[in-house]
């Protein structure tokens, strides 16, 4: 009988200092992890902001690049597949769109 809790005393003991840990450190890493979205939230906006062909559209939010031409990727991320850096203007690689 007493191996038998001695043996479930080891395997549980990993456990126990795995929850420990966890408790200890959830609240740095929170606030750890506020921290970064807020540099994160920042960056973006002043990356969009700074973005000479960007547009807002109701419902998807800032798009940045032509969106006419058939290769924009729609996100306020990357204009394109091709020129993802751009500028649009005067783009080589520039097709508009066939609306059906």
């Amino acid at each position: 009988m007493f191996e038998i809790l001695l043996i479930f005393l080891i395997g549980i003991i990993p456990c126990l200092v795995s929850l420990w840990i966890i408790h200890k450190f959830a609240p740095r890493t929170t606030e750890r992890l506020n921290s970064v979205r807020l540099i994160v939230n920042y960056r973006q906006r002043t990356a969009i902001s700074n973005q000479p062909e960007q547009q807002y559209i109701e419902g998807v939010g800032y798009i940045i690049g032509d969106l006419t031409c058939k290769f924009n990727a729609r996100s306020s991320q990357v204009r394109c597949a091709v020129n993802p850096l751009g500028p649009c203007k005067g783009c080589r690689d520039y097709q508009s769109m066939d609306i059906e």
